[in-house]
């Protein structure tokens, strides 16, 4: 995305700002990471409480991590807000939603691979949840990702109680 070759790395630097539902923006070691972006005021059950997200504030990610194809957690509307060239990361098999809405950088990661995203590595690990995208879309499984550089962080999305 433009200007991130210009952002300094603060190795060490480890900031999680909670944006809603299950979105969280984690900075870690120069590296912003966004997981299930949900930007939009209401989707379905969920209504936003508080402010309206101000999509300047996310919107020079280096990677949005998605945990299961939900529509709360895979919010297509969300991740147009960030743009078609934004590098999405899904659990394996699931590319076919995003490259027919013309998204341009998406990655899948099934439980146990992983990739680097600039000084950080992004782990699937393994989650405890229904990840079909109902009522007829793909059936793939839920994953986590535990984020790892000068700190570890584990993202669980919607997981059960599990032993990652």
């Amino acid at each position: 995305m433009p200007g991130n070759e210009t952002r300094r790395v603060e190795r060490g630097v480890l900031r999680i700002t909670w944006v809603g539902h299950s979105t969280v923006l984690i900075d870690l070691d120069g590296v912003r990471l966004l997981t299930d972006p949900v930007l939009r005021a209401r989707i379905a059950h969920l209504r936003r409480v508080g402010a309206r997200v101000d999509a300047s504030a996310v919107s020079d990610v280096d990677a949005v991590l998605v945990s299961h194809l939900h529509y709360d957690h895979l919010d297509v509307p969300s991740l147009l807000r960030l743009g078609r060239s934004a590098r999405v990361v899904l659990p394996a098999g699931s590319t076919r939603l995003l490259r027919r809405r013309g998204f341009t950088r998406i990655s899948q990661l099934g439980i146990g691979e992983e990739l680097e995203v600039g000084a950080v590595t992004v782990a699937a690990t393994e989650a405890e949840h229904d990840g079909r995208r109902t009522p007829f879309g793909l059936d793939r499984p839920a994953v986590g990702y535990l984020v790892t550089g000068s700190a570890r962080i584990w993202f669980a999305g919607d997981t059960d109680l599990s032993t990652a």
